[in-house]
C-alpha cells in the first residue's frame, strides 16, 4: 500500500479522499487542511462519506511531510495564490514524495512552462527524488487524453474542440464563480480568468499537448470572448441571487492555430442560469457535459456527463479529474522521478475497483 496525503477538502479534496480510500494499492496517510475549523475532524466526514477512515485532519505540513509519506495529492486551490501552491507543491516534492495536482496550470505542459515555474520543481526533483504530474479540474482527460484517444478512430481529422458546457448554479465555490469568473458581476468588471491572456496561460498547454500528439506545429495560440447579461435576477440553491443586467453566461475559446486556421480548440461555455444565452450549445441535461468533437471523416462527437456528491455534474468533473491524477500515483511511483504530463502517464483501467473492491473485502 502507498501511505496518500491528501493536502486540502474542498471541491477538489473532498473528491480527492474518497478516490485515495476507493484505491486498491493506496493507503490515506493523513489529511491536510488551512481552516482551523477542520483540524481534528475525520477524513470521512471532511469527505461527505457515511463512515469514519480514521484518520483526523491537521494543519501541520512540517510534520506530515517529514513522515516521508510516499505521494501528496495537492487539491488546494491554485487559482487566486499560485505563488504558494507552488511553494506547497515544492517542499513535497523536495521530501521524496510523488505528487499529483491540478493546481498549478503552466505546468500542464511542462515542456513550455515558464522557468520560474518549472525550474523550482525541476530543483526539487534533483534534490528530493519525488514527481510531479499535473492535470486540470476541467477536466484534464477532457482536454487531451480524450480527444487524442477519438481522434485516432478517424481516416481524415480537419479540428477538434473540447467544449465544457456548464451551469454553474450548482458549483459550490462562491468566490470562483462570482469573482474569478465573473458572475453576477457588472458587465464592466474584468474577472481574472478571463483578462487577455490568461485563458491561454490556463489551457495552452493542453493545445499545445495535443498539437504535439498530432504531430502539428502551431502557428500561435488565439483568443475569443463573450459575455452576456442576465435578462432577470435569478436566485441560486448554493450561492444566492444573481442581479438582472450583471454577467450571466461567458463563452470564451483558446484555439490552436494550424495553418492559419483555428484547428484545436478547447472552448468554455458556462452560465449562472439556463434563461441566460440559450442559443449557446447546452448539455443533455441541462446542467453540464464535457463534450469532444473531431471534424472529419467521419465527424465524431462524444458527449461525458458525470455526476457525484448527488447529481452535482461540477462535483462529477472534479470526481473524474481527480480519479485521473489518483489513478496515476502507483504508475508514478514506479516511474523515474521527474516532471510529468498527460501524454507521459498512462490512462489504465480502473483495475481492483470493479464491484466490491480490495479495501471493502478487508473491511467486510
Amino acid at each position: 500500500m502507498i501511505p496518500t496525503v491528501v493536502w486540502g477538502t474542498g471541491n477538489v479534496g473532498r473528491a480527492a479522499i474518497r478516490a485515495v480510500d476507493a484505491h486498491p494499492k493506496l493507503q490515506l496517510a493523513a489529511v491536510l487542511v488551512h481552516q482551523p475549523a477542520k483540524v481534528g475532524r475525520d477524513a470521512g466526514e471532511l469527505a461527505g462519506l457515511d463512515r469514519s477512515l480514521g484518520v483526523s485532519a491537521t494543519d501541520d505540513v512540517g510534520a506530515v511531510l517529514a513522515a516521508g509519506h510516499r505521494a501528496v495529492v495537492y487539491a488546494a486551490s491554485g487559482d487566486v495564490r499560485p505563488d504558494e501552491a507552488l511553494a506547497d507543491v515544492v517542499r513535497a516534492v523536495r521530501a521524496g514524495a510523488v505528487v499529483v495536482s491540478p493546481a498549478l496550470y503552466p505546468l500542464y505542459d511542462h515542456r513550455n512552462a515558464p522557468a520560474e515555474f518549472r525550474d523550482p520543481v525541476r530543483a526539487a526533483v534533483e534534490e528530493g527524488g519525488g514527481s510531479l504530474f499535473a492535470s486540470g479540474v476541467d477536466p484534464g482527460w477532457g482536454n487531451d487524453v480524450l480527444p487524442l484517444l477519438v481522434s485516432g478512430l478517424g481516416s481524415v481529422v480537419d479540428g477538434i474542440r473540447c467544449q465544457e458546457i456548464f451551469d454553474y448554479s450548482t458549483y459550490e465555490q462562491e468566490e470562483s464563480v462570482r469573482y474569478l469568473v465573473g458572475m453576477g458581476q457588472p458587465m464592466d468588471y474584468v474577472p481574472p480568468m478571463l483578462i487577455e491572456s490568461v485563458p491561454t496561460m490556463v489551457w495552452g498547454g493542453q493545445v499545445r499537448m495535443m498539437a504535439r500528439a498530432l504531430g502539428v506545429e502551431l502557428d500561435g495560440i488565439r483568443e475569443t470572448l463573450e459575455r452576456r447579461p442576465l435578462e432577470s435576477t435569478v436566485r441560486t440553491r448554493t450561492m444566492g441571487e444573481f442581479a438582472a443586467g450583471t454577467q450571466g453566461a461567458v463563452r470564451f475559446e483558446v484555439q490552436g492555430i494550424v495553418g492559419g486556421e483555428p484547428r484545436i480548440v478547447i472552448e468554455h461555455v458556462t452560465r449562472i442560469h439556463p434563461s441566460c444565452a440559450p442559443d449557446w450549445p447546452v448539455p443533455p441535461d441541462g446542467s453540464g457535459a464535457h463534450r469532444v468533437i473531431v471534424e472529419g471523416r467521419p465527424r465524431i462527437e462524444v458527449t461525458v456527463e458525470a455526476s457525484d456528491e448527488g447529481e452535482n455534474r461540477s462535483a462529477g468533473g472534479n470526481a473524474t479529474a481527480v480519479g485521473r491524477l489518483v489513478g496515476a500515483i502507483d504508475w508514478l511511483v514506479e516511474a523515474e522521478p521527474g516532471l510529468y504530463d498527460a501524454l507521459d502517464v498512462p490512462l489504465r483501467p480502473a483495475v481492483g475497483r470493479l464491484g466490491r473492491n480490495q479495501k471493502e473485502e478487508e473491511r467486510a
